[in-house]
């Protein structure tokens, strides 16, 4: 396949062991883990946990990635579409509350194809918000609950720490469309979501100031309830963060509660983490676990 999933569409030959392009993967999709999660959300973990697979690969590379030994290094193991829908229903045999799909994006021809029968449960899309409007189109009535990253709105930072000029763009078009195919954030009566988007931030240091032009993005564009906004903390100097001094150090307390006084000022309705979260322990171990 010559590749145009992402929005790099750089076109390279990917087949079915032969990796090729920006996030140098084969076609068949790779795999580095497949387990209960537990540290999503309250409405996407719930009780049970959902029922994550870690995908191998990224389109973007974010310089402080906390997964780059998968996203970045390539481990994993190829499955075939077959095997990938065998692992959602043994995950769901486990009781998850749902399929969460995590850095998907690269694999969609694969997961469209595993996705061809409904599941029992909701599907999560976990992406870094870098998405086509086509692929996400072609994902339509399979993906029930889109869970994007919204890194950055200043081009210079998307270029700087994710090699990504057109990040913003594409991601705040990417999650306009997530929105228009979900609707409104709705939920069952244990509280976990069934359909809806939910906007993340993970902030970082120095990037108070992103955080709050983030907020006010989400604020200015949708309804009050709409969507979800999830402010994530846990930001750990992980990946090449050594090699760029101003991200080379855990966030300040200040630099938090600032971004979720600020949160709660606009009322977007959401999620914050608690102190505690910047920890290298929050890193899955990604050992073929479910592969």
């Amino acid at each position: 396949m010559l590749c145009s999933q992402c929005p790099r569409s750089c076109g390279a030959r990917r087949e079915e062991t032969l990796s090729g392009g920006v996030c140098a993967m084969p076609s068949l999709p790779v795999v580095a883990r497949a387990t209960l999660h537990f540290w999503e959300e309250p409405p996407i973990s719930g009780s049970r946990g959902s029922g994550t697979v870690f995908f191998s690969g990224c389109p973007l590379r974010c310089v402080f990635c906390q997964n780059s030994v998968i996203s970045q290094e390539g481990y994993g193991k190829p499955v075939t579409v077959q095997r990938l829908r065998e692992i959602f229903s043994e995950l769901i045999e486990q009781g998850a509350h749902n399929i969460n799909l995590v850095t998907p994006t690269h694999f969609a021809h694969a997961i469209i194809e595993a996705l061809e029968s409904p599941l029992s449960v909701p599907v999560v899309w976990n992406t870094g918000g870098y998405e086509k409007r086509e692929t996400l189109r072609a994902l339509e009535g399979k993906v029930q609950i889109y869970l994007p990253d919204l890194k950055y709105l200043d081009e210079g930072r998307s270029q700087r720490y994710s090699a990504a000029p057109d990040y913003p763009e594409m991601a705040t078009a990417a999650i306009q469309e997530m929105v228009r195919q979900t609707g409104p954030c709705e939920f069952d009566a244990e509280g976990l979501l069934k359909r809806g988007v939910i906007i993340r931030h993970l902030l970082l240091p120095g990037g108070l100031n992103e955080a709050k032009a983030v907020m006010d993005w989400v604020g200015e564009n949708f309804l009050r309830g709409e969507v979800r906004f999830s402010l994530m903390s846990q930001y750990v100097p992980l990946g090449k963060a050594a090699e760029y001094p101003e991200i080379d150090r855990k966030l300040r307390r200040s630099e938090i509660r600032s971004a979720q006084e600020y949160m709660a000022a606009l009322g977007l309705p959401g999620y914050v983490q608690e102190e505690g979260a910047a920890s290298g322990e929050y890193v899955p171990p990604f050992d073929l676990t479910g592969v």
